[in-house]
């Protein structure tokens, strides 16, 4: 069943092959970036269209087009964190020397105090955070349900405020 699943989504693909790019484009992704979303989309759609009821067209294309929003609220919210994170290069310029020691000593200890946590709380929260994944792409990826991820997520970011409550220190 699930070849002629794969077999209906390789065909429509072929059929259309910049659909998922229009479709990412409509819902305002960038042109640089609609085809690097509409590669997501489809890798995406192979990994779970075992979950597809049907492979008619009707089926698969509403099913296409749900997962191609959902790529690019993905790609909007990684761009917006990207954005907020990204360092003016002025401010950078004329940082003083004290304040990139004391920026580089508070990476450190976030970096220590991310390695102390166990790997069943940091994956999960750096594919969350770094990778940018939703709750339900971690779940999948590491073959958990969507409401352990969200835990282990909440668990390692709780871990991780009181280190840095504590001064960035084993927490």
């Amino acid at each position: 069943m699930t070849d002629d699943r794969r077999a209906a989504l390789t065909a429509m693909i072929a059929q259309e092959p910049q659909r998922l790019r229009r479709r990412s484009i409509s819902l305002g992704v960038p042109l640089d970036d609609a085809d690097d979303v509409a590669q997501q989309a489809v890798l995406q759609a192979w990994r779970a269209v075992s979950r597809l009821d049907g492979a008619d067209p009707g089926t698969m294309c509403s099913w296409l087009d749900v997962i191609a929003r959902n790529m690019a609220i993905d790609f909007a919210r990684r761009r917006q964190r990207t954005a907020a994170l990204s360092l003016d290069d002025e401010a950078v310029a004329t940082a003083s020397v004290a304040e990139t020691v004391e920026i580089r000593t508070f990476l450190d200890g976030a970096l220590a105090a991310l390695k102390e946590l166990p790997s069943g709380l940091s994956e999960p929260l750096l594919l969350s955070a770094v990778d940018g994944l939703s709750t339900a792409q971690v779940a999948e990826r590491l073959g958990i349900t969507p409401d352990a991820a969200r835990q282990r997520i909440s668990r390692a970011r709780r871990a991780l405020r009181r280190c840095r409550r504590s001064g960035m220190g084993a927490g």
